[in-house]
């Protein structure tokens, strides 16, 4: 009896056990579930604190190149680097370098004006450029030679070869219209891309006839170039009333706003002159760098100046020329 009781009592236990084991599995064709490590508090949730972002500036060095005359003209090449004061939307700025730029590579394109107006003077300029190019051009600086009239043609690429500039000066042919403004243009957005100092010298009689860019576009194009650009307006007659006027003071203002220079010519000796001063002015200049310290204005247009110190002597009979500024914003 007793054996029977112990028996009943462990069958009763293993079944009472089966039956509590068999709760805790999962339905039938449902998967097991997977061991969940917990998540921490408000995991899978944003959290409301933003990440610490790190800014990175980057101050590009900017160049100034610059020349200082006389009250006769002629070039200064004695200063040094305390003798100039600069500053930056009337910021004053501490500068980083400093050069004498007599010996460092040029980048340079003459444009040849091709168009009718200037038909009878076309010999004239291209002689007269065919003698700048070999007074200036030395081996470790190269040259371009454009010619305009209706269109805008790049005759010689860049290049230090003297044969095949005069070739390429030699085949220029006059054509019908004025395409000044493009020429600025295209021939900047070509300088762009060469590093140093870029000059463009720019042969015409000031007249605008045909450019599908504006006087605005050009403009820009050669202050963000960083060319220097120098017009040689050829006139007739000094006082011609058919001369117009209003492209020549367009030319000049370019001249002016990117440190470069205007000249007339009315004949072969005056043209020789101007290139002359052009030749003697870029071997004798400086590089003035900065790094600009402050940026408060709201337009992309910062304003240089460069002024001499008080204790250059004769400072104020001496004219400093340069950019007037530049963009911080891409050329479109």
């Amino acid at each position: 009896m007793r054996r029977s009781l112990a028996l009943f009592i462990l069958l009763s236990s293993l079944s009472a056990f089966c039956q509590s084991d068999a709760s805790q599995q999962p339905p039938a064709g449902k998967p097991i579930p997977n061991h969940t490590v917990p998540k921490p508090p408000n995991a899978g949730q944003k959290s409301n604190e933003q990440p610490s972002t790190t800014f990175k500036v980057s101050v590009k060095l900017v160049n100034v190149y610059t020349t200082v005359v006389d009250q006769h003209g002629a070039p200064v090449g004695n200063l040094t680097k305390d003798d100039f004061n600069l500053t930056e939307d009337g910021n004053a700025e501490k500068i980083a370098v400093f050069q004498k730029e007599s010996e460092l590579p040029l980048s340079i394109v003459i444009a040849i004006d091709a168009s009718g107006s200037t038909k009878k003077d076309l010999k004239l300029e291209m002689d007269s450029a065919k003698r700048f190019a070999k007074d200036i051009l030395r081996p470790q600086d190269r040259l371009s030679v454009y010619s305009f009239s209706e269109t805008v043609e790049e005759i010689v690429p860049f290049t230090a070869d003297l044969r095949r500039i005069d070739r390429g000066i030699s085949e220029i042919t006059a054509g019908s219209a004025t395409a000044l403004y493009d020429t600025i243009y295209l021939a900047s957005k070509a300088l762009m891309k060469h590093d140093g100092r870029k000059v463009m010298v720019l042969i015409t009689d000031g007249g605008d006839t045909f450019s599908t860019t504006s006087y605005e576009q050009a403009a820009r194009a050669a202050t963000q170039s960083e060319t220097l650009l120098y017009s040689i307006i050829v006139v007739p007659v000094a006082q011609s009333a058919g001369r117009d006027t209003g492209g020549e003071h367009a030319l000049i203002q370019i001249s002016q706003d990117t440190g470069g220079k205007h000249y007339y010519a009315t004949d072969m000796g005056s043209l020789d002159v101007a290139f002359k001063q052009v030749s003697d002015e870029l071997r004798t200049q400086y590089l003035i760098g900065y790094y600009p310290s402050r940026r408060l204005a709201s337009s992309d247009f910062r304003r240089i100046d460069v002024q001499l110190a008080p204790t250059v002597p004769n400072a104020n009979l001496l004219q400093v020329r340069h950019r007037v500024g530049y963009y911080t914003s891409p050329l479109e």
